[in-house]
């Protein structure tokens, strides 16, 4: 991305520390615990916002949600959950696919302005497009709130990124020491699944990633960290970890962490179909893939970043916006190890199995890192949406 429009970025994504004017029917997002609010105040809030900002088509409002893609867990919870928000509330919610595509995003916005919705969500993950689809609705002034990906222009919600790839990598470090030793952990290969395309933000999670497995594994061999382009796909996860297995020697521990659980488990299904998986261990991120998690052996935990809870934020989020209520321009999700021993806390159809780890998140470490990677030159013109702690 140009310098200009990561200053841009920059200036749109401010820490969601930022004081919120008031609360609107029960919704503060510095405050807020992500439960969904009930059907009376979004109605209610959805009738303020009319009296301040009309809907465009003269009877309720109709917001625009592009998704990610439709058809992976990631994006079904993420648009489940903003349906029964947008249901309750009364409003309409027009649904589109980007389908993981730049193009594709655009024509979509395009399409979005044609019939004319009140407000837009954008969950779209190719970075060289977000000026060009944020162009479109400047033109008629439509607000926007970008989803994990910063927009230029656009509020943020979405994942904290150094902290939950910090939090990932340090339990992958922990439980690998426990499964095969402190030593033999070293002698290991840690293959991270990368996301290049979207730029600067899955960098910092996949980066954090690394960084908390490294603070806790120390004098891990540099020669041994692989990173894999995974495209955001599980098909292209499996490929890319199938073309690196070679380079791994045979009984060495697999180390596997990424930028989502569907290239998690993309990557550990290559090395299943490798006949290698006694020697892998694997962490995901988003906690998605709530079967696996909780079934297979090799995932031993995941970060969680609740996507079904994502539109209990944005449905509020967007009606405030369009009350005119003064909105912090990022706001991020609280994220928790998801694990076997309390996977039946967060979904309730799986039961929970074993004992606690007694996992720690080593502030201390996080602390230390995030000092440092403020200085990062990579991350000039991102610093304002890097967390506080």
């Amino acid at each position: 991305m140009k310098a200009h429009a990561r200053l841009l970025v920059a200036a749109a994504c401010l820490a969601a520390s930022a004081a919120y004017a008031d609360d609107f029917h029960g919704f503060d997002p510095a405050k807020f615990d992500g439960n969904m609010l009930s059907a009376e105040a979004l109605k209610a809030m959805a009738a303020d916002a009319s009296k301040v900002t009309p809907p465009k088509n003269g009877s309720k409002y109709s917001i625009g949600f592009a998704n990610l893609q439709r058809d992976i867990a990631f994006g079904v919870l993420v648009e489940k959950g903003i349906q029964a928000n947008a249901d309750a509330a009364g409003v309409e919610l027009v649904v589109a696919d980007n389908r993981l595509d730049g193009p594709t995003a655009l024509a979509n916005a395009k399409s979005f302005a044609e019939r004319k919705v009140d407000y837009v969500i954008e969950f779209q993950t190719d970075a060289n497009f977000g000026q060009t689809v944020m162009d479109v609705f400047k033109q008629d002034g439509t607000k926007v709130t970008a989803i994990d990906i910063p927009m230029p222009g656009a509020s943020f919600f979405g994942v904290n990124n150094p902290k939950s790839g910090f939090m990932g990598g340090s339990y992958l470090a922990t439980a690998a020491a426990k499964q095969f030793g402190a030593d033999t952990v070293k002698s290991g290969y840690l293959v991270i699944g990368a996301l290049p395309q979207s730029g600067v933000i899955p960098r910092m999670r996949t980066e954090g990633q690394r960084a908390g497995f490294l603070a806790l594994t120390k004098d891990f061999p540099a020669d041994h960290i692989i990173e894999i382009d995974t495209k955001n796909t599980l098909q292209e996860s499996y490929t890319q970890m199938n073309n690196v297995l070679g380079r791994i020697p045979p009984g060495a521990p697999i180390l596997i962490i990424a930028i989502n659980d569907q290239a998690t488990m993309g990557m550990l299904q290559a090395v299943r179909a490798a006949g290698r998986v006694d020697q892998a261990i694997a962490v995901g991120n988003g906690a998605d893939e709530a079967e696996a998690l909780a079934t297979d052996p090799k995932l031993v935990a995941a970060t969680g970043s609740f996507p079904g809870s994502y539109g209990n934020y944005l449905i509020p989020i967007a009606l405030s916006a369009l009350a005119g209520k003064a909105m912090p321009e990022a706001t991020f999700v609280t994220h928790q190890m998801v694990t076997k021993a309390n996977i039946c806390k967060f979904y309730k159809e799986f039961a929970c199995a074993g004992e606690a780890d007694g996992y720690t998140f080593p502030e201390a470490e996080f602390a230390s890192y995030l000092s440092g990677l403020k200085k990062e030159d990579w991350l000039k013109g991102y610093e304002a949406i890097l967390p506080k702690q």
